[in-house]
């Protein structure tokens, strides 16, 4: 039974026989390849209407394979990268003293 919070992927635009576009074969995929495989999943995805609560699940739950919201794995990372440094450069305002004033 899933969750609430998951009952949005009942909705996902991949469901069904497209789905294999969404993450790698088990064997190795030239790099053409997985272009056009990740075009065809990312466009699904632009369609979907669960797309925020997907790329919200995968976000959440550090997912490391597949598109998710119309990322994939290295585009995720790299939000959740600059999420991070956002939240330590505001988390350190105010340990050197005030913010300097602008010139007037």
């Amino acid at each position: 039974m899933r969750s609430v919070d998951e009952l949005w992927q009942v909705r996902a635009a991949c469901r069904g026989p497209q789905a294999a576009a969404f993450f790698p074969p088990s064997h190795a995929e030239r790099k053409e390849d997985k272009v056009a495989r990740e075009s065809r999943a990312k466009g699904i995805c632009g369609q979907c209407r669960v797309r925020q609560q997907c790329l919200d699940y995968a976000l959440r739950i550090r997912e490391p394979h597949g598109i998710w919201g119309g990322l994939n794995e290295v585009e995720r990372k790299a939000l959740l990268d600059d999420v991070s440094g956002q939240l330590a450069s505001v988390s350190s305002v105010g340990r050197h003293g005030p913010c300097p004033m602008p010139p007037t």
